[in-house]
């Protein structure tokens, strides 16, 4: 058996020191703004394969009022939905994941994050893909007020993928 899910997050963004996408830190003059590390890119990650397993999402498993998620990094919460959702039998076959920033450019990025990416999830690089658009200088986004992400997942049974 197969399930697609779907993850979108966004954050606001401040005069800062750089961003957390996909769990590597890109130098930025700016940064998200997040009760967490705010990697809009992991966060999405997070939600799309929890909602595919059927698991709840990001805010239920760790909800924002609890002092022990403030400052969590988003690499460590990934590893945990990760840790469910393997429990619950599923296998991660892919993901395509696209980030919604004027800047910073993340083509120069893009391979590092995949990895950091695919270590996390204990899969091949080719199971990660990793995608930019601007806003055209339109919006929240476009006017660098704002930063999103959004990723689709597929998973599989773990007995399903064991036939293959």
């Amino acid at each position: 058996m197969y399930r697609i899910g779907i993850g979108h997050d966004t954050h606001r963004l401040e005069p800062g020191n750089g961003l957390w996408l996909g769990g590597v830190k890109i130098p930025h003059s700016q940064s998200a703004v997040g009760h967490s590390d705010a990697d809009v890119l992991l966060h999405a990650i997070t939600d799309a394969i929890l909602g595919a397993a059927a698991l709840g999402d990001i805010g239920e498993l760790f909800p924002d009022d609890d002092p022990e998620n403030k400052d969590r990094s988003s690499s460590s919460m990934l590893a945990i939905a990760r840790d469910h959702v393997w429990n619950a039998s599923w296998t991660i076959v892919n993901m395509d994941c696209i980030i919604f920033a004027q800047k910073p450019k993340i083509l120069p990025h893009r391979e590092v994050i995949r990895q950091h990416i695919s270590e996390l999830l204990a899969l091949d690089i080719d199971q990660v893909w990793l995608k930019a658009k601007t806003g055209e200088a339109v919006g929240p986004i476009g006017e660098e007020q704002a930063i999103a992400a959004e990723c689709i997942v597929l998973l599989e049974t773990q007995a399903a993928f064991n036939k293959t």
